[in-house]
């Protein structure tokens, strides 16, 4: 038996799904991810794959120019990979296109108004030095909806799910939301 059909059957195996929250920088991912942790019926693990990538030194070095780190996208494949296998994870990260199909159970993709996205990347830029230019690229990409569109061509519709994050009544309806679809996880995958 080779390695990727032992791996797929540990993936089958899980006691719980594993959850990617992705969207453009500034839509919530953390925050969704962490209230999802906290209110979940079952154990999930929160991994904040951008930490990761500088805490576990998973990236080619700093871009001074961009602010930000140039990733080794098979080096976080690899550190992911232990973590994914027994389930019970929420992927944290503006992209998951890279995050192999046979791994995923759900894709949440949060979508926020340019104008509103705006107004929270300014703050991140006098917080965390952002520069003006990536504040420009994460808008543009948002209007365009870059994210998503990856989501899409990287994963079956059915488990594919945009939500909008703008306030905080929208955060607390997508966590509630999120919550229903593991209940329902549950019942379609564990034993009664």
């Amino acid at each position: 038996m080779d390695t990727d059909s032992s791996n797929d059957d540990d993936l089958q195996q899980r006691n719980a799904p594993v959850i990617v929250i992705t969207g453009t920088p500034g839509t919530g991912k953390s925050t969704t991810a962490a209230l999802l942790v906290e209110q979940s019926p079952i154990p999930l693990r929160h991994v904040n794959v951008g930490d990761l990538v500088k805490l576990q030194g998973l990236h080619e070095g700093f871009d001074e120019e961009w602010q930000s780190y140039t990733v080794d996208e098979d080096k976080v494949l690899d550190e992911l990979e232990p973590l994914v296998a027994p389930g019970g994870v929420v992927l944290d990260w503006h992209t998951c296109d890279i995050f192999p199909e046979r791994w995923v159970d759900l894709v949440v993709v949060l979508r926020c108004d340019h104008a509103v996205l705006w107004d929270r990347l300014e703050k991140r830029c006098q917080s965390r030095n952002y520069p003006l230019k990536k504040i420009q690229e994460n808008n543009t990409a948002e209007i365009m909806q870059t994210v998503l569109d990856e989501a899409r061509e990287s994963y079956a519709a059915e488990i594919v799910v945009e939500l909008k994050s703008e306030t905080t009544e929208d955060l607390e309806n997508n966590v509630s939301r999120i919550l229903q679809w593991i209940e329902a996880w549950k019942r379609d995958n564990l034993p009664s």
